[in-house]
């Protein structure tokens, strides 16, 4: 019997398919399936050893399959001979609860037992580097204030309409593209759409950028903070929740905001969450050398340091740029596609079901008057503050699941040990004449 993915293929010229997760660190792990196997693959699925991606296994755990989910199958715009298919894990017909697509999964499915739909939208910034890693690609783009510079963008035209055409054939209706508020920085945005297919799209937007950016001799970088003076990479989330059917927005209410009570409870989990929620939104050492910022190179970090939100005023952690939604601007270019939408649908649905109050709403501009933002928690200082944040933060690492938060928390100390341990020059600098 041909399988959904064979008659893709058949339909569609494709010879290979891509069968993908995505690690716990938001690596995502691949093997190539030739067309004349993709059946068998599509039912059992691709064998991987769990131990060897960032999974909380060891090497005698037995095969891990990646089940790939063929509704989800995208075509390479840029070798179409080729399939991408996102894939959900078992291990001996079980799911596997640490697997962060399976995470989502879960947490879609906690949403939709009480008729909700997530719906979201990320804005991915990343930056285009010499392939060394050591600087922005082009060496004209110096300006102090680069946010939207025409000759900048019109200098990487062909890398970003080349990309932004490969997201119109694949029907993600995008709709702007910028040169963003560091030199060397871009953004492009993509229409909104329910939590499970965003994320499938960040993912394959980020193997997109990587891979079209290697094809014109440059490097592109999701990471927080490449560069020490200039404005780090965010991920912004846009959040609204629709009915079972998409045709009623439920976040849409008559207060001065437009939000809905609804709107405001999912907004106090987040609120109350918001700690714990950086271990996630903002997993690496590197994240909190943005999130904790001194002023850039060009004025503002346009990250949030503090759990506070307003209306349309982007030096808070969330504002409300306008009815029956809202902004989380706390996640930057490292989080996990899977696990930033798991997190943020966690700490949400916490709200509701506790109905959270997000507090007072502040309108001052945090950059120079957050002074005044008195009895306002403060965000983690650091990757380890943020652990013991999610730590102790027993709702949501039970909301999103005991296994995978222990094995979450397992690999991330490691690699904060490894950190630590690790021996800088910064050191040498400051201490060896003492």
């Amino acid at each position: 019997m041909v399988g959904k993915l064979h008659k893709f293929a058949l339909d569609n010229g494709v010879e290979y398919f891509m069968i993908s997760f995505t690690d716990l660190f938001g690596a995502q792990r691949a093997k190539l399936v030739p067309l004349d196997a993709i059946d068998e693959m599509e039912t059992e699925g691709a064998g991987f050893a769990g131990f060897a991606a960032h999974l909380d296994m060891t090497p005698a755990h037995p095969d891990m399959l990646a089940v790939p989910s063929p509704n989800s199958a995208v075509q390479l715009p840029w070798k179409p001979k080729l399939a991408w298919v996102p894939a959900n894990c078992v291990m001996e017909g079980e799911e596997v609860s640490q697997a962060p697509r399976n995470t989502l999964c879960r947490m879609i499915g906690k949403a939709r037992e009480l008729g909700l739909s997530i719906q979201t939208g990320v804005e991915a910034e990343y930056f285009l580097i010499t392939p060394d890693g050591s600087a922005i690609s082009d060496p004209r783009d110096i300006a102090d204030k680069p946010c939207y510079d025409q000759q900048a963008l019109m200098r990487r035209c062909d890398v970003i309409t080349e990309i932004c055409d490969y997201m119109l054939a694949l029907g993600w209706s995008p709709y702007q593209n910028d040169h963003e508020d560091a030199n060397g920085q871009f953004e492009m945005n993509f229409q909104f759409s329910d939590a499970l297919t965003t994320a499938d799209r960040h993912s394959f937007f980020k193997f997109m950028v990587k891979s079209v950016a290697e094809n014109h001799d440059l490097r592109a970088t999701f990471m927080p903070k490449p560069f020490k003076q200039l404005t780090g990479n965010g991920c912004h989330a846009h959040i609204s929740a629709w009915n079972a059917d998409g045709s009623t927005n439920l976040f849409a209410g008559d207060d001065e905001l437009g939000l809905s009570d609804m709107a405001r409870h999912f907004l106090g989990g987040i609120v109350q969450h918001a700690s714990a929620l950086t271990a996630i939104t903002n997993p690496t050492v590197n994240s909190y050398k943005r999130i904790n910022a001194p002023v850039t190179h060009s004025g503002a970090t346009w990250a949030p340091n503090t759990v506070t939100w307003s209306g349309n005023n982007r030096t808070h952690m969330v504002r409300v740029p306008g009815p029956g939604r809202f902004e989380l601007r706390l996640a930057d270019g490292a989080t996990n596609p899977y696990l930033f939408q798991a997190a943020v649908i966690a700490a949400g649905l916490l709200g509701i079901e506790t109905s959270a109050d997000p507090g007072k709403r502040l309108d001052i501009d945090m950059y120079a008057e957050g002074h005044k933002a008195r009895g306002a928690k403060r965000l983690p200082l650091n990757l380890l503050d943020a652990l013991r944040a999610f730590e102790k933060d027993k709702p949501l690492r039970s909301m999103l699941g005991d296994e995978f938060s222990a094995a979450y928390l397992k690999l991330k100390r490691q690699e904060w040990d490894q950190y630590t341990a690790h021996f800088t020059s910064w050191e040498r600098e400051n201490a060896l004449d003492i």
